[in-house]
């Protein structure tokens, strides 16, 4: 059955791909990864293999992956993506030797993509599951771990017309998974093989925070000459349900100092965002320091100095809590602030721990922003305390890198 319907996928995508430039990408870049292969595959190399979906989980599997390379330079890492929207940002990515799409997972293409990598060992980062391609890594003999899993009991894996399926996470040689719901759901049904770790994700913010890049732009937003300068209030990956909370309620509030950078980067939007502000409004691309200065909102509207830019802020708001999702709210706890977040946060276990040690703060509508904030504005050492219990959340859940090298052999 799942056969037939990994066949039936690759026709989907097939059709779908005349009508969307996202999934025309996926379909010609998945084609494309057999000559990618056979060009760049060094016969004579050793290499290991790291796949992760998208965006996000690249970013779980990234300290992994550069500390593997740190350790082991002797072998080459082939990174793969599912995903367009991880391998259109990252396909230049200097940690990997070679970059590619992976193929629909499809008995034929399991076969043919191992037979040209030949890897030494394989890492599947989350929730990747690819029955066939798991089944001949473990055919092979070929050690496989599943890194940053979590598992919860509505999974196809835990239900009785699963079971056939479930046989696919018998190929794992080992897994590291973020909680003790998930080694409990495994070990129900003889899943053993079983550390829990927590997420890379945090190894990974703590590394973007010691690399964090100075933004001259944006120091002079926030600082504008005057050392008593007004509070920042930084929105980052907002979308049009997020901005019409927080903007009307910073309209009121001219003392503080917002920055906006929104998820998507249109025109359209950022002409949204700006009709919607009534005071002065720059945007990044587009000012001097001078000008940044002067200016109530700062617009981001280029991308990559999201996770810079939040160490300039004294509380933050993480988009897509409304609609897809939040977004990553690691970037920036980590920097010592307060994280503001909507309501679809309950699958999200980072989420969930910010809120626990009363480092995040959940809101289901404009009510329960303004009443924040307010407390913000009345007692402003409660941002510190949030912010401190924020960052110390992050800090004190660093280390599944660590433990992860320390019981891998290569």
């Amino acid at each position: 059955m799942y056969i037939l319907f990994t066949y039936l996928l690759e026709l989907g995508v097939a059709i779908a791909s005349l009508f969307s430039k996202k999934v025309r990408k996926m379909w010609r870049g998945e084609r494309h990864s057999f000559e990618i292969l056979r060009e760049k595959v060094d016969p004579n190399a050793r290499y290991i293999w790291f796949h992760a979906a998208s965006l996000g989980e690249f970013e779980q599997g990234r300290p992994l992956m550069e500390r593997v390379r740190q350790n082991y330079p002797e072998y080459k890492i082939l990174l793969t993506f599912y995903s367009p929207s991880g391998y259109e940002v990252r396909k230049d990515y200097k940690g990997a030797d070679i970059i590619c799409y992976m193929p629909i997972d499809t008995p034929t293409n399991a076969i043919r993509f191992l037979r040209l990598v030949r890897p030494v060992m394989a890492f599947f980062i989350k929730y990747e599951f690819w029955y066939n391609f798991l089944h001949i890594l473990h055919h092979r003999n070929i050690p496989t771990y599943s890194i940053c899993s979590i598992f919860r009991p509505d999974q196809i894996f835990f239900k009785w017309y699963g079971r056939q399926y479930g046989r696919v996470l018998k190929c794992f040689t080992h897994f590291f998974v973020q909680n003790e719901e998930s080694k409990r759901l495994l070990a129900g049904i003889g899943l053993n093989n079983v550390d829990i770790v927590g997420d890379t994700r945090f190894d990974r913010v703590l590394q973007i925070k010691e690399a964090a890049k100075q933004l001259p732009i944006v120091e002079a937003f926030v600082h504008s000459g005057d050392p008593m300068r007004s509070k920042v209030f930084i929105a980052g990956s907002s979308w049009q349900p997020d901005e019409d909370i927080f903007i009307p309620f910073f309209n009121n509030h001219k003392d503080w100092k917002m920055i906006i950078a929104p998820h998507v980067i249109s025109e359209n939007h950022l002409a949204q965002i700006e009709s919607k502000l009534q005071g002065k409004s720059v945007r990044y691309t587009q000012t001097s320091k001078e000008q940044a200065a002067e200016a109530d909102c700062l617009i981001i509207d280029c991308f990559g100095l999201l996770s810079s830019i939040y160490r300039y802020g004294d509380v933050s708001y993480v988009g897509g809590g409304f609609g897809v999702g939040i977004h990553n709210t690691l970037e920036a706890g980590v920097w010592d602030i307060p994280v503001i977040f909507g309501p679809n946060n309950k699958k999200f276990q980072e989420a969930q721990g910010l809120l626990r040690d009363k480092g995040g703060f959940e809101i289901t509508n404009a009510s329960d922003f303004n009443q924040i904030m307010t407390g913000f504005i009345q007692d402003q050492k409660a941002i510190l305390r949030a912010g401190s219990q924020a960052g110390n959340y992050v800090k004190k859940l660093t280390g599944a890198t660590d433990i992860i090298m320390n019981s891998i052999q290569l």
